[in-house]
């Protein structure tokens, strides 16, 4: 498992390391540095290179690296301009300058080829400030030059927990995470910050793992996702996969149900029937033959009808809202199948609005006398309408935004944003695939049909939720090596989603992007 931390986390996995388990400090800054030095060759086998580093451990892992590279005979350089240093890094700065090696106060002029940042690390908050932002300006100066940059475990400026850049920050072309994979690198800005993201094991033991294995979030990587594909027999019929029903849709937005129904289709269930207002219903015949359709109401809205709403009872899962339009109609649907039905239920788009407008004794009360799993899709502006949570404020606390309101309401959350954060309160895990094309609407309905074929064929709501969102971002990915960020459409990633599975299902190599 790859495990993603916290700064608070990281602290406590080095304290235990080294006080409970007698793990020398300066044996964790050497095994650190000689990482560091080995990716740096890697990435830079020749050339000049610049270690900046700080006054803190991070620094210390800095100079480790820069005392190895000098003995390997690499020209290197440290720059040094804190005022104090850690105990730890003052002893490997005197041990490189022993040996020869030359410590500055500002980057030295001539050509170089990497830079390896070491100034702050996870527990950097604010702004840079003084000779720190002149150091983090110049060094994104040398970028823009060519000079390739390699960050010590979060690109300097950028925090730890939620990945809220200072203005100066470091820009990386890598990030090599020392132990675990730190939140901050993956939420926020931080991939804008962190290039390509690295990690490997210096040592440190995760403590909390010895009484919860949910104890911290994790990577949806490859090997995790591959596990949760759900297994096709020879010997079945469709019944065997499932049925699907995706309910929403109105005149203004008849894309979106269809959209979610294509990806359910792709997803693999047995039967998806999408249920639309009756008025709208003919501009889908034949558009995907493989659709059941069905009214669900008449006229161009969606009006909950307890008859009708009954229909959808017997499906195995059921995703619902995708441009259904906020009304107190819908408020109503969603809370009958939160009462009364006993599958897998997907609440999204405008499901989850109305829910937050017109839910009027609130949503614990509801939750708690639900019969049915409930994953929600809310991106952070929905999310904020649920919970009077401002954006900035679920921003602001990273991967942790989401899980107490889980927790709280009996429910799986999948909160999409630059990546997607899975929890159900007790378990915590985050898909980085994807890319910024899918900014861009019909995104999330494509995510929510894909993730109710994967319940319906029987995955619980939490891995349909990993698993899609893992298969959705893979998709979109292939589907951008043919038509640029700018002008991929949401069906452009429904139609690559077979690719996705094929990829997942029969490929050895890992394409995640995070290094493993």
């Amino acid at each position: 498992m790859n495990y993603i931390l916290t700064s608070e986390e990281m602290r406590e996995a080095d304290k235990y390391t080294i006080e409970r388990l007698a793990t020398p400090s300066l044996y964790l800054m050497e095994k650190a540095g000689q990482a560091l030095a080995d990716e740096a060759e890697r990435l830079a086998p020749r050339g000049k290179i610049v270690c900046v580093c700080g006054g803190g451990n991070n620094g210390g892992d800095g100079f480790v690296c820069a005392r190895i590279l000098f003995k390997r005979g690499r020209d290197v350089v440290a720059l040094y301009v804190a005022e104090k240093s850690s105990s730890e890094c003052e002893i490997n700065r005197a041990e490189f300058e022993m040996l020869g090696g030359k410590v500055k106060k500002e980057l030295p002029s001539g050509k170089i080829s990497l830079i390896v940042d070491c100034l702050f690390g996870t527990g950097f908050k604010g702004e840079l400030e003084g000779k720190f932002e002149e150091i983090a300006q110049a060094v994104n100066a040398c970028k823009q030059k060519g000079v390739k940059v390699l960050s010590a475990d979060i690109p300097s400026g950028v925090n730890g927990d939620n990945g809220l850049a200072a203005r100066s920050a470091i820009k990386a072309d890598e990030t090599f995470c020392l132990g675990e994979y730190k939140a901050g690198v993956f939420v926020g800005d931080g991939p804008d910050f962190s290039g390509k993201v690295r990690k490997t094991d210096i040592g440190i033991t995760l403590p909390r793992l010895q009484e919860d294995e949910n104890a911290y979030a994790y990577l949806a990587d490859r090997a995790y996702v591959r596990e949760l594909l759900p297994k096709r027999k020879r010997n079945s019929h469709k019944g065997t996969y499932g049925k699907t029903a995706i309910v929403g849709g109105s005149a203004r937005y008849s894309g979106a149900p269809y959209l979610s129904a294509i990806a359910a289709l792709r997803g693999g269930a047995g039967y998806v029937c999408l249920f639309l207002p009756e008025k709208i219903l003919p501009a889908y015949y034949l558009r995907a033959p493989e659709l059941l359709l069905e009214g669900i109401s008449k006229g161009a809205q969606i009006v909950f009808e307890e008859e009708n709403f009954e229909k959808l009872l017997s499906f195995d899962s059921v995703a619902f809202g995708m441009g259904a339009g906020i009304s107190a109609e819908i408020c109503k649907g969603a809370a009958y199948l939160i009462e009364n039905y006993e599958g897998k239920l997907i609440l999204d788009a405008d499901a989850l609005n109305s829910l937050a407008k017109y839910q009027k004794e609130g949503l614990e009360p509801l939750f708690a006398r639900k019969k049915c799993e409930i994953l929600i899709t809310p991106h952070v502006k929905e999310f904020s309408r649920l919970t009077d949570l401002t954006p900035t404020e679920i921003s602001a606390s990273g991967l942790s935004a989401s899980k107490p309101f889980a927790k709280r309401m009996g429910i799986t959350v999948l909160l999409k944003n630059a990546v997607s954060v899975i929890t159900n309160g007790e378990k915590t895990t985050v898909n980085i695939t994807g890319t910024s094309a899918q900014a861009k609407a019909g995104s999330g309905d494509v995510l929510s049909g894909l993730i109710a074929s994967l319940c319906a064929e029987g995955l619980s709501v939490f891995d349909g939720a990993a698993l899609g969102a893992y298969l959705a971002g893979k998709a979109a990915e292939y589907a951008v090596n043919s038509t640029g960020e700018y002008s991929l459409l949401a069906s452009d990633t429904a139609s690559r989603l077979g690719e996705a599975f094929l990829r997942l299902a029969t490929e050895d190599t890992n394409d995640d992007g995070n290094g493993e």
